[in-house]
């Protein structure tokens, strides 16, 4: 409870941050086993990470967030033998069949693992399991102090051992041609699961909890953030070269209680993290974020993703460009022309650039399910083939 206090009371958002350089401390990172005393900076490293760590390139990474999934045929006809989603992402040999999947029809330049945020969860003494319609169902939701203390540290040895695997393999095939990328939740959108039981429309039970047992929630939220730290070196150590922090549901609160609730643990988060990994390029993920920029950056991320709600120069001019950022595209334009996909490929990377800022093109949001698969193919086309010289 008292480190969950001393957090909140150090978070200062950056309301007014100025545009000015900082060395960049990011770096390619190798931590496979094999491939140790291979993190030296390297020409042959994949270029998000030369991108990231501020040496020139011709254009800017790009890949998808849910760039493995439900709108690509492979991944539907692959349903139909596995049926259920934990099946798909707990077992080593189809989370990277899954994975793979979106890097062998458009070779992004970045390769993520395909898992859940939850996925860390059960190995913590929190059963859940996740219906195809519902989402994820959580049976015992986590409301007391009692039912907090049943929480257990993490242990990724023992309870996610699929994931190293999964990580391991990944980097195998890759090699230095792509980016292998993990993820975590961050403690409040994973509480949010946590304590209301499955997904939400107004988050009332979390939020009676704020506001009248506080020390439950902050108790819990401590609970989740060293979880999250163990589980982003877990991934880092088994070869995840960047890892990204979502904190899908953190809108939902007010700028105030982001302070309270988000803020404090992520930047928690972010400097433990550091202090094992220290080239660890980490992004910072919050769906509709345009009130909470500033408070990102306060988190002191790698790289601050914005999403398509924020207008890509106002969110730097907002932030600073002492960051790299990625995004930001709206995912519905990939139900649009492919004219309007180029177009605004290009007005997004040409954003970034004319800020003079290191970017990660991506879009702004999950691509949707139903988005036809050669828009999403376009999409990669025209990024891979942007240049800067021509922007």
């Amino acid at each position: 409870m008292q480190a969950a206090l001393t957090h909140a009371a150090a978070f200062k958002p950056a309301l007014k941050t100025r545009a000015t350089r900082r060395s960049v401390q990011v770096q390619a990172v190798a931590s496979v086993e094999q491939t140790a005393g291979a993190a030296a900076k390297s020409s042959d490293d994949p270029l998000m990470l030369r991108a990231l760590r501020g040496e020139e390139v011709d254009r800017p990474p790009v890949w998808m967030m849910r760039q493995a999934g439900r709108y690509m045929k492979v991944y539907q006809e692959l349903c139909k033998t596995h049926t259920t989603f934990r099946e798909r992402s707990e077992n080593a040999d189809i989370a990277v069949e899954v994975s793979l999947q979106p890097w062998r029809a458009f070779q992004p330049d970045g390769v993520i693992l395909f898992s859940d945020i939850l996925t860390p969860i059960a190995g913590m003494n929190i059963p859940f399991d996740i219906d195809k319609g519902k989402g994820p169902i959580i049976a015992d939701p986590i409301r007391s102090m009692a039912a907090v203390d049943k929480v257990t540290p993490l242990v990724p040895d023992d309870c996610v051992p699929f994931v190293g695997e999964a990580l391991r393999r990944l980097r195998a095939e890759v090699g230095n041609a792509s980016t292998v990328m993990g993820f975590v939740g961050a403690p409040f959108t994973l509480a949010t699961y946590i304590v209301e039981g499955g997904m939400s429309k107004n988050y009332t039970q979390i939020k009676k909890l704020m506001f009248t047992e506080p020390q439950v929630l902050h108790a819990l939220l401590q609970k989740l953030a060293d979880a999250v730290v163990t589980y982003i070196k877990y991934q880092h150590d088994n070869g995840a070269q960047v890892v990204q922090i979502f904190d899908s549901w953190a809108a939902q609160l007010s700028p105030m209680d982001f302070d309270i609730w988000c803020g404090p643990y992520i930047k928690y988060i972010i400097a433990e993290s550091k202090k094992t990994c220290p080239d660890l390029p980490i992004i910072l993920y919050i769906s509709n974020s345009g009130a909470l920029v500033e408070r990102m950056a306060a988190c002191n991320p790698d790289i601050i993703s914005l999403c398509h709600t924020v207008d890509m120069k106002e969110g730097i001019q907002r932030a600073g460009t002492q960051f790299a950022y990625q995004g930001n595209m709206d995912s519905g334009v990939l139900f649009g022309s492919k004219e309007m996909i180029e177009q605004r490929v290009r007005e997004t990377a040409k954003a970034a650039k004319d800020m003079g800022v290191r970017h990660v093109m991506n879009l702004g949001h999950g691509i949707m399910q139903g988005t036809p698969e050669e828009n999403a193919a376009h999409f990669f086309k025209v990024a891979k083939e942007l240049r800067y010289a021509d922007l």
